[in-house]
């Protein structure tokens, strides 16, 4: 990525972050800030190997899917990561869908990189991390950060230790050498440990199991029903969340025969049962 289209992501994740409420350093519940922001989130827990997320745009609405089955921690880089999409590429008509692959691992595809840098920068801006480093744990760089210093920060960031590790070392606030070393070190404390050690919030390494669901996407449903995206199973699916069944919306529904291949479920990996 050329550093012009980096200093561009970063005034775009800056101008974002702006509209947010910020408590210390770092966004705190992300979740309640998507209306602000002006999106729809969706939060589902479709299991732990499924997609972690998706953007698409439908009309006028920008939709955000995130899979709350992903530790918190990552679910929020999932968001994050899912605006920058929105920020940066989403058109009409438009959608990306993220797996492990494409979030937690490399990946060569540009605009993926792009959604990483934007949620790093989003969520952990470098003159926040630097300020914080200074100021709560009187670091310089070229000193050994602890574990315990990076579940600090992942407290107060409400990200993910990996998350944090890539980014410091990114920013040149650590070496590769001790990116292993705290990654090592790391596995053998677990971070869950970790969290409860500083008093930080040990939320962050489990899953939330959340769901949530705007009440217009018993709207969005149907369309994709109707128009043979979603098999009656999913539909019905997301009816329970409002306590609804497919007689209490049959006058909306268009009888046609299902394909065999569901694209929405090959894509989002399906709700469970």
């Amino acid at each position: 990525m050329q550093e012009i289209r980096k200093r561009e992501i970063r005034k775009t994740a800056n101008s974002v972050r702006e509209k947010c409420k910020v408590s210390g350093y770092g966004i705190r519940d992300l979740f309640n800030e998507c209306e602000r922001l002006g999106y729809k989130l969706i939060r589902y827990p479709l299991g732990e190997n499924a997609e972690l997320g998706f953007a698409t745009q439908k009309d006028k609405d920008k939709i955000i899917f995130t899979n709350s089955s992903s530790r918190l921690s990552r679910e929020i880089f999932t968001l994050a990561h899912e605006i920058g999409h929105c920020m940066l590429h989403l058109e009409e008509g438009s959608s990306f869908i993220d797996d492990n692959g494409t979030i937690s691992g490399k990946t060569t595809d540009e605009k993926e990189q792009e959604a990483n840098y934007f949620a790093a920068h989003f969520l952990m801006p470098e003159e926040e991390i630097s300020r914080y480093l200074d100021l709560e744990i009187n670091y310089d760089t070229g000193e050994d950060l602890s574990v315990l210093d990076i579940a600090r920060i992942m407290s107060e960031f409400s990200v993910s230790f990996d998350m944090i590790l890539n980014h410091l070392e990114n920013l040149g606030k650590i070496t590769t050498h001790e990116h292993v070393r705290l990654d090592n070190e790391k596995n053998s404390k677990r971070v869950g440990n970790l969290l409860k050690s500083v008093g930080g919030n040990s939320n962050l390494n489990i899953a939330s199991k959340t769901v949530s669901i705007p009440y217009e996407y018993i709207e969005y449903a149907i369309y994709n029903y109707n128009h043979n995206v979603i098999p009656k199973e999913t539909l019905e699916e997301v009816l329970k969340c409002y306590n609804l069944t497919i007689e209490d919306i049959s006058d909306k529904l268009v009888e046609h025969v299902e394909d065999e291949l569901d694209e929405l479920d090959d894509l989002i990996g399906g709700l469970p049962d």
